[in-house]
C-alpha cells in the first residue's frame, strides 16, 4: 500500500493510480453509444479508442452508463478493490479454509499487498474488468462440480471478453461435462441476447472486428505479455502464425496435462491458476492487466508457506517479478512494470518477456509438485501453520492437507 501511493505521485497526469479510468470511459461510452443508436466498431470511443469488446460487453456495462461521468473513475476503483477483496477470499475458500475473523483480517492485508501488484496497479488504474471476469471464474471454481448452475460465470465472463472462455477447455480436459454444457449455452445466450438487441453490431463485431488483433497493438509492444509477444520482442518483428500456433498447441497440451494432475492431486486452486494463466500466454495478445491470476498465486504461496518456510521465497520471487516498479525517465513521465524499464538494460531481453518467464517456471513447480504429493513427500503439516495464524481449515487430514481439501464441500 505504501509503494502505491510512494514510487508514483498519485496525482501525476498519466500515471497517479488517482488520476486514471481511460478503460472505464471507453465502457462508459459503450454502453452510451448503444443507449443513442451509435456504432460501436466503426467509430472512435473516449479518448479516440476504438471498441474492441464483444456487444455483450456493452450491454453488462449499462449500470456504469448511469453513473456521472465525474464519478466513473472512483466508483470503479472502489468497485475494483471490493472485487480484489473477494477474489482473496474466494481463493481461501476453494483452498477449503472456513471465513473466520482471523482469515478476514489475513485477506484484507493480502488485499492491500496485492494493490501494488502491476496486473492489479494497472487494472485500478484503467479502471480495467479483469478483476471482476477473475471473481466470477473463481466463482463457479469454487463450487460444486455437481452444483447447479456451475459453468455460468464462466460463461458470462466469456460473453464479455473472450479469453475466459479457455476454462471451457479445462472442464471438458477433466470431464466435468454439465459445467462446459452450461459455460457454453450461457456464452451462447449472451451472444443471441445481443445480436437480437444490437444486430448491426454484432454482425461487425463477429464478421469483422473480431479477427482484427491490430486494432489492440502491434505484437512487439513490451507491454504484450504473451507467447506471441515473447517471438516478437525476440525476432523484433510481428510472430510468425506458424511459429506461434504451434508453440501455443504445445503449451496448451502440457498446461492441460498439469492441470489434470493437479486436480488427482486436490491442487484445485493451483490448477485454476494454471488455466488462467496459460489463457494470457496463448492468447494473441495479453497486457500485463490481464495477468491478474497472480492475486490466487499469492493467495496459494501464503498458504503453503504456513507449513513450509521456503515458500515465502517463492512468494517473494513472484512479487519482485510482478510489482508496479516505476521508472522515471523524467519528472511527468514514467513507465510502470517490469517489462517497461529501459531496453537498454543488460538484463532487457528477460525483463521484457518476465510474465512468461514466470509463467515457464510456474510450470517447473507445478510439475515438482505433483511428483513429491505422487511419491507422498509432499507432508504438508498445514494444521501448525494454520494454528499459527488463527485460521481454520475443512477437515484436514495428518498424510496432506492439500488432499483432504479437495473433498470439501464449499457450495
Amino acid at each position: 500500500m505504501t509503494l502505491l501511493f510512494t514510487t508514483v505521485d498519485p496525482w501525476l497526469d498519466k500515471s497517479g493510480i488517482l488520476v486514471g479510468g481511460l478503460d472505464v470511459h471507453v465502457y462508459r461510452d459503450g454502453a452510451w453509444r448503444i443507449l443513442h443508436d451509435r456504432p460501436l466498431y466503426t467509430e472512435p470511443t473516449f479518448y479516440g479508442l476504438l471498441y474492441t469488446y464483444t456487444p455483450f460487453s456493452a450491454l453488462a456495462f449499462l449500470p456504469i452508463e448511469r453513473v456521472p461521468w465525474s464519478a466513473v473513475t472512483d466508483t470503479w476503483l472502489a468497485v475494483n478493490v471490493a472485487v480484489l477483496f473477494g477474489c482473496v477470499l474466494m481463493s481461501w475458500r476453494i483452498l477449503g479454509y472456513r471465513r473466520t475473523r482471523s482469515l478476514v483480517g489475513v485477506s484484507v492485508l493480502l488485499t492491500l499487498t496485492c494493490l501494488f501488484l502491476e496486473p492489479v496497479r494497472t487494472t485500478l488504474y484503467y479502471g480495467q474488468i479483469n478483476l471482476v471476469l477473475m471473481l466470477l471464474v473463481l466463482w463457479d471454481s469454487a463450487r460444486g462440480e455437481r452444483a447447479v448452475g456451475r459453468g455460468v460465470g464462466v460463461g458470462i465472463a466469456a460473453g464479455i471478453k473472450l479469453v475466459p472462455g479457455y476454462f471451457v477447455v479445462q472442464f471438458l480436459a477433466l470431464r466435468q461435462w454439465r459445467s462446459a454444457a452450461t459455460a457454453v449455452a450461457v456464452f451462447a445466450a449472451t451472444v443471441v441476447v445481443s445480436w437480437v438487441v444490437l444486430p448491426a453490431d454484432s454482425r461487425k463485431y463477429w464478421t469483422s472486428t473480431f479477427f482484427q488483433s491490430s486494432r489492440i497493438a502491434d505484437d512487439t509492444h513490451p507491454a504484450n505479455q504473451s507467447l506471441r509477444g515473447t517471438i516478437a520482442h525476440l525476432v523484433g518483428g510481428p510472430a510468425p502464425m506458424w511459429l506461434w500456433l504451434l508453440l501455443a498447441g504445445a503449451v496448451v497440451a502440457a498446461s492441460l496435462r498439469l492441470v489434470l494432475a493437479l486436480s488427482r492431486c486436490g491442487e484445485r486452486l493451483l490448477a485454476v491458476i494454471l488455466t488462467g494463466l496459460t489463457a494470457c500466454v496463448v492468447s494473441p495478445y495479453s497486457w500485463g492487466h490481464h495477468w491478474v491470476w497472480f492475486v490466487p498465486l499469492l493467495v496459494y504461496l501464503v498458504h503453503r508457506a504456513q507449513y513450509r518456510r521456503l515458500w515465502w521465497a517463492a512468494a517473494g520471487a513472484l512479487y519482485l517479478a510482478a510489482c508496479a516498479w516505476a521508472y522515471h525517465w523524467s519528472a511527468t513521465w514514467v513507465s510502470i512494470g517490469v517489462f517497461l524499464l529501459p531496453p537498454s538494460w543488460p538484463v532487457s531481453p528477460i525483463l521484457t518477456n518476465i510474465y512468461v518467464i514466470v509463467y515457464f517456471a510456474l510450470m517447473i513447480g507445478c510439475t515438482v509438485l505433483v511428483r513429491r504429493i505422487e511419491r507422498g513427500v509432499d507432508e504438508s503439516a498445514v494444521d501448525v501453520g494454520c494454528a499459527e495464524m488463527g485460521l481454520s481449515v475443512e477437515s484436514p487430514d495428518d498424510a496432506g492437507a492439500s488432499r483432504a481439501r479437495s473433498t470439501v464441500s464449499v457450495d
